[in-house]
C-alpha cells in the first residue's frame, strides 16, 4: 500500500555553497538573492552567514587565527549535518585562510567554493559599518585585508567579479554553476 503522505515529495540533494571573500566583497548579499531563488523553487535551503553565527554558536570566540579555525570548525560540522540530510547550505565566510577552506572541502562532501572577489580598496569604499577605517587606524586588531591576511582560493570552483557584476548577476551565475553541475534542477 502507498503513503500518500509522500506524494509530491521530490528527491533533493545536499550541497555546501562556501562563499569566501574579503569583508564588503558581497558574500551575504549574494547569498540572500540565492537564498530568495531556491526557496521560489520550493527547495530547503539553510543560510549560515559569519555575522550571525557569531552571535550564537561562536560568540565565545575571537578573531585570532586559533579562533578564527574554531569557528570554522564548528561552522563545517553544521554544514556538513545539512548537506547530509539533502539541505542546500549557503555559508557566508570571510574564512581568510586556505587551510580552512581545504578542511571544510574534505569535511563536506558535497561542496562548491565561490571566490567572491573584490578588490580591497573596493571593499575599503562599500565600508558602511567603518570596520576597514577602524582597522587602519589600530583599532580593530587581526582584520582580515589590513592586518591580517586574506588568502585567496588558488581553484575555486567558480569565482564572481563583484566590482563588475550587479549582485544579482553574481547569484544568477552561481546558480546556473549549481544547475549545470546538477546541485539543482533548471528554473
Amino acid at each position: 500500500m502507498r503513503d500518500r503522505r509522500c506524494d509530491g515529495v521530490k528527491e533533493q540533494k545536499g550541497v555546501t555553497l562556501w562563499l569566501t571573500g574579503l569583508s564588503g566583497a558581497g558574500k551575504t548579499t549574494i547569498a540572500c538573492i540565492l537564498e530568495q531563488k531556491l526557496k521560489e523553487r520550493g527547495l530547503r535551503v539553510e543560510r549560515l552567514d559569519g555575522d550571525v553565527v557569531r552571535t550564537h554558536l561562536t560568540k565565545d570566540l575571537g578573531f585570532s587565527k586559533e579562533d578564527r579555525c574554531e569557528h570554522i570548525e564548528r561552522v563545517t560540522y553544521v554544514a556538513e549535518l545539512l548537506t547530509r540530510h539533502g539541505v542546500i547550505v549557503l555559508a557566508s565566510f570571510i574564512s581568510p585562510y586556505r587551510s580552512m577552506r581545504a578542511y571544510s572541502r574534505k569535511r563536506i562532501s558535497s561542496f562548491v567554493e565561490v571566490y567572491v572577489h573584490c578588490p580591497l580598496e573596493e571593499c575599503i569604499r562599500r565600508d558602511v559599518k567603518g570596520l576597514y577605517e577602524k582597522a587602519m587606524k589600530g583599532g580593530i586588531p587581526c582584520f582580515t585585508g589590513i592586518n591580517d591576511p586574506y588568502e585567496a582560493p588558488e581553484n575555486p570552483d567558480l569565482t564572481v567579479n563583484t566590482q563588475e557584476e550587479t549582485p544579482e548577476e553574481s547569484a544568477e551565475r552561481v546558480l546556473r554553476h549549481l544547475e549545470c553541475e546538477g546541485w539543482v534542477s533548471g528554473g
